[in-house]
């Protein structure tokens, strides 16, 4: 089995379970099979002493 692994980045307004959630969900509409995520590094932006957008930096792992 070959395997193919890319970087996306997603982002949440809510929670950094959403924003892999979309880096997962991008990279399934441009991969096609995804098998697996590795999240490398979880950041936020905060504004006012609240967290308002979080951003999860994943490795994406595709079959071909």
């Amino acid at each position: 089995m070959q395997v193919k692994v890319e970087e996306f980045i997603g982002e949440s307004n809510q929670s950094w379970h959403d924003a892999v959630s979309s880096a997962v969900t991008e990279a399934s509409k441009t991969l096609g099979n995804v098998t697996g995520v590795e999240v490398i590094n979880f950041t936020a932006r905060v504004e006012n002493g609240k967290v308002v957008n979080y951003k999860a930096d994943c490795k994406i792992a595709s079959a071909k």
